[in-house]
Formats: structure tokens, sequence, C-alpha cells
């Protein structure tokens, strides 16, 4: 999902007529892209060289074409709008009139056209103007009437100024009493123009109310989708701890509102009529608006604040939302603003808990488990204001450990929160169990989004990670429907094993982020695949064909699965002792590769040499192990033989040639 929210970015940017023509040039609905989004970025499209005259791939094209099709009825039925449902079956009618590999290309060739149209705009050559804060041609409307409110005040207020003049004069020529037509004439003139400068101001006061009733109707529309924006905003927030967060948002519109409130503030306060309803109304709209800068903590709104905040931590339970359940110390800060980046921040320095109550736990609960959060809190006055604003929010939530052992479990417990919470849910309320194809998302944007990569986990990757957390064999699209719960996630160990699901998933990620992501950008490890799956796709390849996989009985491990040939002619599958962390720090895992004499082709044939040379760094040697006798290409002549695990400095002689 990581490449299709950099792309609705980009077509965010482009005009209508260029957004339809990126994918009606391939007979390709963009509706179709979208909701296929999640199932198109975990297939490997490029491995398969799909080509019209390749009739041999037709096959596994016509498994992704189903797919598809299955994909977007199940979309069409969750959709509640009747008019997209039938859109949608209309797409997937259409598709299903596709040639499989004709499917096939043009989901490659699509998905080549992206990969151009991120570049250009990664290009500073072909840079996109950036883009445009969605509600502020509104904002700019709503300032040009906020102008014309002013000038028609500033008019009538010259008129006021014309008619006490004329006044005066009508006042001083009724105590003059010369006879004559002459002075009835401009007496009468002198009513005349009074009369209808009355009746200007009388309706220039009327056309202001109206045009100020509708600038604080219009505030209030543009706040709300500034609003909505925010919500947006911190709902991106909320699942940060699984895909990256940008705190950079275009979202300066809080800026343009404060100053309309402003603005229509003064006009209320000049109007000569009071209009209490219309000035609590920009009240309590200024006051929500301040609720939302404070949980953005951006911007010059907080200039002349009060600026300090204070920190408290709460129970997760509602009735007792706001409950201090512990002692923080150093828990107040300055917030101080940076002119350059425009934004303000508050340090909490030196800050620790002296004191925690923790809930009552039943069962198998575990302090991992427990969720609190840190409440913020702050009072701010703004200049030309004559009240201060308190303002209150909460944080995510926050698991508190007392041991870095803890770490792998609270992670989890975070993860689960952030990745199946609902929107505008009674703090923190979670679901006990998920379908697992959303758990599958989860888990491949945390992986990409740890290690940095773009290459996203394979439906084989899918697979294997489904068979062992059900712990049951069958296919994926059964899987996709099945229900995983927070003990299969996090709680139960794994059959044999005395580790979680999670913290054995979180090594593999750990692993890989530290020491194989080339490797895996590059498409070298397979990665997850389970030990039946292995042994199908292996069992017909030539001796010396290998594949690096997750190892399924060591957390962080990386194992060697190979083809061997014994004299008979029978194949057998042998999987080399995993390597972990602390392997890898002493020897890279290219030189290990290249030190194996009996691993030749990268499955599913690919010279060794030729895949994995711009990783090998360090002199050639060759070992024998006086043990049995195996022979292999080493780098040092320290270590252990993979094939009796004897240890190299007391069993191995160095041989250099």
């Amino acid at each position: 999902m990581a490449r299709w929210v950099q792309i609705e970015h980009l077509l965010r940017l482009l005009a209508s007529d260029q957004r339809q023509d990126l994918y009606s040039m391939y007979n390709f609905p963009i509706e179709a892209r979208y909701y296929l989004r999640d199932w198109i970025q975990i297939q490997r499209w490029y491995d398969k060289q799909f080509a019209p005259e390749k009739r041999e791939l037709e096959g596994q094209a016509r498994v992704l074409l189903n797919q598809a099709i299955k994909g977007l009825e199940e979309a069409a039925s969750h959709i509640n709008s009747e008019m997209d449902k039938i859109k949608l079956k209309q797409i997937r009618s259409d598709m299903a009139n596709y040639q499989p590999l004709q499917f096939a290309v043009t989901v490659k060739e699509i998905l080549m056209q992206e990969k151009v149209l991120m570049e250009e705009s990664n290009n500073p050559q072909h840079q996109m103007l950036p883009q445009s804060d969605p509600n502020s041609e509104d904002v700019g409307r709503l300032k040009e009437k906020v102008k014309e409110l002013q000038v028609i005040r500033k008019n009538m207020h010259h008129m006021q100024e014309e008619l006490n003049w004329e006044k005066q004069n009508y006042e001083s020529l009724q105590g003059f009493q010369p006879n004559g037509v002459e002075h009835s004439q401009e007496v009468k003139k002198l009513i005349s123009n009074i009369q209808k400068m009355e009746s200007c101001i009388l309706e220039g006061a009327q056309n202001a109310f109206r045009l100020l009733s509708d600038c604080v109707d219009g505030l209030e529309r543009s706040q709300a989708q500034f609003i909505n924006r925010v919500k947006t905003w911190l709902w991106d927030q909320h699942k940060a701890a699984i895909e990256p967060f940008s705190c950079c948002e275009q979202m300066k519109t809080h800026t343009h509102l404060l100053g309309l409130n402003w603005d229509l503030s003064q006009e209320v306060m000049l109007m000569e009529e009071r209009l209490p309803k219309l000035q609590e109304r920009l009240g309590n709209l200024l006051q929500v608006l301040l609720d939302v800068i404070c949980i953005k903590m951006v911007g010059d709104s907080f200039e002349g604040a009060q600026d300090v905040l204070k920190r408290k931590q709460i129970e997760e339970e509602e009735q007792r939302p706001h409950e201090n359940v512990g002692d923080v110390i150093n828990n107040a800060a300055v917030l101080e603003h940076n002119t350059s980046t425009k934004c303000s921040c508050a340090t909490f320095r030196n800050m620790s808990i002296k004191r925690i109550r923790r809930a009552d736990r039943k069962g198998s609960e575990s302090v991992t488990e427990e969720k609190f959060a840190l409440l913020f809190s702050t009072e701010i006055s703004i200049t030309g204001c004559d009240t201060s604003f308190k303002i209150q929010w909460i944080s995510q939530p926050v698991v508190i450990i007392v041991h870095g052992s803890q770490d792998n479990n609270a992670l989890a417990t975070i993860i689960w929160d952030c990745a199946f919470a609902e929107q505008d849910r009674r703090p923190f309320v979670v679901p006990d169990s998920v379908p697992w194809r959303l758990m599958f998302n989860t888990l491949n944007l945390k992986f990409t989004s740890e290690v940095q990569t773009e290459f996203q986990m394979t439906y084989y990757n899918k697979h294997c990670l489904a068979e062992k957390i059900f712990d049951t064999q069958s296919t994926i699209e059964i899987f996709d429907d099945m229900m995983v719960s927070w003990a299969q996630f996090n709680k139960e160990m794994l059959p044999g094993r005395p580790f979680t699901f999670w913290q054995w998933f979180e090594g593999a990620i750990e692993l890989t982020k530290k020491h194989l992501k080339p490797y895996w950008s590059e498409q070298l490890i397979f990665g997850f695949i389970g030990k039946q799956h292995l042994h199908n796709i292996l069992k017909n390849s030539p001796g010396g064909t290998f594949l690096l996989r997750f190892s399924d009985s060591e957390i962080g491990g990386i194992s060697i699965a190979y083809v061997v040939v014994l004299e008979n002619g029978v194949r057998q599958i042998q999987n080399i002792q995993p390597f972990t962390k602390r392997d890898l720090e002493i020897r890279s895992l290219g030189n290990r590769l290249r030190d194996i004499c009996e691993i030749l082709y990268l499955y599913p044939g690919k010279n060794k040499f030729e895949a994995f040379k711009k990783f090998f760094t360090v002199p050639h040697a060759v070992v024998v192990c006086f043990g049995c006798r195996h022979v292999e290409s080493s780098s040092l002549a320290v270590g252990t033989c993979y094939i009796c695990t004897c240890k190299l400095e007391v069993s191995w002689m160095l041989m250099m040639g």
C-alpha cells in the first residue's frame, strides 16, 4: 500500500484528464487499480517476465486474473453506495473478458508507468507544484467577503459622517428664518438628502448583517473542513508505528482561520447593534480551532501564549478518563516557537515516572498489554482576546515497561492498537481478532517500513506466515477470511517453540534491517517459506540449487536450504544451521555464501557468483575439515563446518590456492 499512497499523492497533482489517461490508455479503470492496490503490491510481476508470446506462463497469469476478479467481487460486497457497487461489478465483468497474459502484461506496464511518474516527480528538473490546501479556495473566497464587509462598514462610516454634517446644516437653517423661496428649497433639499442617506445607511446595515452572517457560516464550514483534515492527519499519526508518517503536512489553513475569526469578531464589535449570538458563535469556533491547533502543535497561533504544558498519565477505562495513576516528575516545559520553521515545540527534559499504579490484571494478562496515555494541557492567551483558553488533549496509547526485555511485547500491543483500532473509538478499545488479510497487510507494511525497502513480501511469504500463525496448511484464499486473535499474534507460543509469532516475525525484521537489507531489496532472499513448499519448489532442481529463508527454529536467523544429489541420483534437501545477527556481525552473508562449495545456483537457476559478487569483500582461500574431510571455499580459517559442525580452529587446515 506504501506505493499506492505515493501514486495517489502524485495523481492529485495531475489534471483530471491526465489522471484518466494514465489508466484509460491501458483500458484499466483507475477504480480497479485502487481496490486492488494491496493485492497488486505483493505480487512479483517483474519476476515472471510476462509477455504475450510466453504461453508457458499463461497458467500463472490465469491465477492472477482470477485473484483480481475475486478481489473486485469482495470489494463490491463492502461498498454501501449502490451506484459504486454497480460500477465495480461492471469493471469486474469487463475484467473477466481479459486474456490472462494480456492482463498480466497490462498490470506490469501500468506499474512501470507509475514508476516513471514517481521518478519524474523526484527529479528536480521535473518537480511538480506542491499540493494546494483542499479548502484554500473556500478560505480565499471567504477573505474576499470579509474585505467586502469591511468596505461596506467604511462606506457606512463615511456616510454617517456626511449625514451628521447634513443634520448640523439642517439644524442651523432651522434656527435661521429668512423669507424667500430659496430658503425653503434649500431646507427641502437637505431633508431629502438626509432621508436618502438614512435609507442608504439602513440598507447598508442590513447588507452588512447578512454578509456578516454569511461570513460566520462560511468560517464554520471552512473550519469544519480543516478539522476533518486534522482528524485524517491524526489518524495517519496513529498508524505511525506501522508505516512512515510525515509531520510536514501543508496544513497552514489554521493561521488564515484565526485571522478571519479575529476580523469577523472586530466587525461584530463595530456593529452599532449588539449581536451576542454571532459573538458567541465566533468565540466557540475560536475555542474549537485552538483545541485543534494545540493538537497539531504548529505555528504562529501560539505567539503570546502562556506557553506551559503539563503531562499526566491516564488509565484507559472510560469511566475515569483523566484520573492520575502515577507520579511524573519534571512534567512541565515551555512551548518554544521556531520562527524559521513556524512550529512550536515543548521538550520535556529529564522527565521520568516516579510511581505507577497499574490496573488489576485478569488471567494471563501481562503488564505489556496495559495501555496508558499522556495528558497534555496548556492555557493560552491571544492578543486582542480578553479571555484565556484552557486546552487539553491525550496522546496516542503508550505502554510503560521497566526493562528492555519487555520492549518486544510492548511494541506488539502498540502495533495491534495502531493497525486495528477504529476511528473515534473509546480509548483504547481494539478488536480481539481481525481477518488474516488485514493482519498480513499490517505485517507487510511494518516489514517494508522498518527495513526501508520497496520490495514487498510475496504471495508465498503470505502463505507461509498464515500457516505459521494458524498452525495448519491450506490455500491462501481460505486463510484470507480466517480470524487472527491477539493470543495467536503475541500471547500463545508457536507449537514446539519458546516464542510467539510476533517475537519470531520481529526477529526477522531486525535481522533484515541490520544485515540483509540490500539482499532483500535485490530479491535475493526468499524469506518466509514453509518446509513443504520449500520441498515442492526445490525437489526437481539441479544439485547445488539453494535459496535463503528465515529460520523456523530461531528468532532472527537466516538459513540456507539447498539440493544435494546422492550417488544413487536421489535428491535431498538440506538446511544449513541458521546465521544469526552475531554470525553476520563477524562475517557478512555474501562472504559466507561464497565460501560454501555445495551451493551453486540461487533458485531458480542464477549462478551464485553472479548473483552475489557485489557482496564478496574478502580474499579467497580453501579449507578442509579434518572431521568429515569436507572441502569448501572460505575467507577465514575460523568458524564451523556446515556438514559436521566441527570448530574450524581445532579441526580445519588452511590450504591457500
